[in-house]
């Protein structure tokens, strides 16, 4: 889950992810609800398969219907700790690891799948 105020890099970030194979779940607006413990993420049906495209306008994306979350990204306009303590963010009463990113770099997709990999 990418999260962030307006104009942080959410988008941008997705964007780069779906060039790599990644696939959008939703944009601007995300069904989320729990199942045994886990989240999981939809998009509602009125926006499903696109995404803003910052200067362009909305495009299609690469999409899956459903996903489980198990990493939430929070887009900062600056650079971040080196060695962070591990932090948390709780959604519908479940506590994601929170990844604090700077997603201007284009290594910011590289730090995503990095840290995927150490769940």
């Amino acid at each position: 889950m990418i999260l962030g105020p307006s104009g942080a890099g959410k988008s941008d970030l997705a964007l780069r992810l779906i060039g790599r194979d990644w696939r959008l779940i939703s944009d601007d607006y995300t069904r989320v609800w729990t199942s045994e413990g886990a989240l999981y993420a939809a998009a509602p049906a009125a926006i499903a398969g696109r995404i803003e495209a910052r200067g362009i306008g909305i495009v299609s994306a690469r999409t899956r219907p459903a996903a489980r979350l198990v990493l939430a990204v929070a887009c900062l306009p600056e650079a971040v700790e080196r060695l962070p303590e591990p932090q948390f963010r709780r959604f519908a009463g479940v506590d994601l690891p929170l990844l604090a990113l700077d997603p201007r770099p284009a290594s910011a997709v590289d730090m995503v799948a990095a840290a995927l990999q150490t769940l």
